[in-house]
């Protein structure tokens, strides 16, 4: 399994239209066979870094999903949807593996 940590920097003014762009992409990852854990908005603390996990069974069906969702209309409406509101300043993706846990447990 691999998991990606994506780190967003938003603008605090559209945090809304972040919103929007977070629901849809949920069901992005769903219809391209990942798991969404979620996006984080701020709370306290930093008003424009929010979050998102999602996962996949394997590198390689991210990278197919990566390559599917490239040709796909509807996510190609939602990075649209980021770009003509600004909602997105940045972004860090990290890739990350969940640790099994010990022999026994």
């Amino acid at each position: 399994m691999i998991t990606v940590h994506v780190k967003y920097e938003i603008d605090p003014d559209r945090i809304a239209d972040f919103e929007e762009y977070g629901r849809q992409w949920v069901d992005h990852v769903a219809r391209f066979g990942g798991t969404h854990h979620g996006y984080f908005l701020p709370g306290e603390g930093d008003s424009d870094i929010a979050y998102a996990l999602f996962s996949y069974p394997s590198l390689a069906v991210y990278e197919q999903y990566r390559e599917d969702s490239a040709r796909d209309a509807a996510c190609r409406e939602t990075v649209e949807l980021a770009r003509r509101t600004r909602c997105i300043r940045r972004y860090e993706r990290r890739f990350l593996r969940p640790l099994d846990p010990a022999p026994g447990s």
